[in-house]
């Protein structure tokens, strides 16, 4: 709903996943450290960060403890449901936004089988991950799908939102939504602390970058490329539709288009004219707010009073 308290569960989302991740590393820790003395190594040496961690160090710790066979199933027990409940999430966000952005009364109708479709194809891309060299393709994409592009995503879009649309328009924007304005901790850490932290978790993402590896396996040149145009797959789609938005845009010179482009479109506002409130209130004399994609919204229907043929009038429903 326009007006749901996102503010409330960001928070709880937030305390929640920290605190989930700190009783992990617990549990975790706990276990390397138990390893670590029984194989008479130091911690560093049990298991290295990622599938072999999950997959190999910690159900063979398993295997030393009293009744090993209940604790290897409740692991993986776990590991099912962690699964399932990251693809809650990452399926539900690709299939809204195929479902809003064509937004027609089609797919609305039909959008169980837009996500089953999507779940399926999903699917058939990771049939590829359980064959034999299954483990290679999954580290070549969970090191380089996922790492650099989140980051540069991130940055971007704290950027354009605090300081190319402005971040008096964003905080009124929230306050028109929840009904207060964002406390002062979370305008200083979307001004400053946010951007700042991002950008230094960048720059040392690049200085410490080091060529994957997987045992004494090293990824080869092309793997490597491959990887890289996949972190650029995401992140290249903001220049270029930054670069098509300026080349559409009125104006004479670069600079004129450039500023036409970072500017609000004129029907900006919430999609539904009973939320355009305060800024974006439209004054009596003004035409009724439309919709940010008109031609996308339902069709209205609308009673027609017309004289019937024994001269009384009587409403019959139009679609337009």
């Amino acid at each position: 709903k326009f007006s749901f308290s996102a503010s409330r569960d960001s928070i709880i989302i937030s305390i929640t996943n920290c605190a989930t991740s700190v009783y992990a590393g617990f549990v975790i820790f706990s276990i390397l450290g138990f390893m670590a003395n029984h194989l008479g190594v130091d911690v560093s040496k049990v298991a290295d960060h990622g599938p072999g961690l999950a997959f190999v160090a910690y159900p063979e710790a398993l295997t030393l403890l009293p009744i090993s066979p209940l604790w290897s199933i409740l692991f993986f027990f776990m590991l099912i449901l962690l699964g399932l409940g990251t693809q809650f999430c990452l399926l539900e966000t690709l299939v809204t936004a195929v479902v809003d952005e064509i937004g027609n009364d089609w797919i609305i109708r039909w959008k169980t089988l837009v996500t089953l479709g999507v779940a399926v194809v999903g699917f058939l891309l990771g049939i590829p991950l359980t064959t034999q060299a299954g483990i290679y393709w999954l580290l070549l994409m969970d090191n380089y799908a996922a790492s650099f592009s989140l980051v540069i995503i991130s940055c971007i879009m704290c950027v354009t939102i605090m300081y190319i649309y402005g971040h008096q328009n964003y905080f009124k924007d929230i306050e028109m939504m929840l009904g207060f304005p964002p406390p002062l901790f979370f305008r200083i850490c979307w001004r400053f602390f946010s951007p700042a932290i991002i950008f230094f978790i960048l720059v040392f993402t690049v200085i410490q970058y080091r060529p994957i590896s997987y045992n004494d396996y090293v990824y080869p040149g092309w793997a490597i490329s491959l990887g890289f145009l996949m972190a650029l797959s995401s992140v290249i789609c903001i220049p270029l539709y930054a670069a098509f938005k300026i080349w559409r845009s009125e104006g004479d010179t670069f600079l004129q288009r450039l500023k036409n482009a970072v500017k609000p479109n004129k029907d900006w506002g919430p999609a539904l004219s009973e939320h355009r409130t305060g800024r974006y209130a439209q004054s009596d004399s003004s035409p009724e707010a439309q919709p940010l994609n008109p031609e996308k919204h339902k069709k209205e229907e609308i009673g027609l009073t017309i004289q019937g043929s024994n001269g009384q009038p009587h409403s019959q429903d139009s679609k337009v």
